[in-house]
């Protein structure tokens, strides 16, 4: 981190505090001492989320298992079906 605001302080010179993240990186907000808040580029912003986001669905990804290679065997069973009374 950049820097340390308290919140009063980055309240009263939050465009010093944005040019900051902009320039230097995230920049942390602190409450009575306690780490609360970071200000980051938004274009920083984008690249985490990116970086840390969804890759993909559970569709996609199971349609692109693949067992080839593998000693797994997966076999239907031949046994007839079981009659059920209705």
């Amino acid at each position: 981190m950049a820097r340390r605001w308290q919140v009063q302080e980055a309240k009263n010179r939050f465009s010093e505090v944005v040019d900051l993240a902009l320039d230097e990186g995230p920049q942390s907000v602190t409450r009575h001492g306690k780490e609360v808040v970071v200000i980051v580029a938004k274009a920083d912003f984008d690249r985490r989320k990116r970086a840390t986001g969804r890759k993909g669905t559970l569709l996609t990804f199971l349609r692109e298992l693949s067992f080839a290679g593998s000693s797994i065997r997966i076999e239907r069973s031949k046994d007839d079906d079981r009659d059920i009374e209705l």
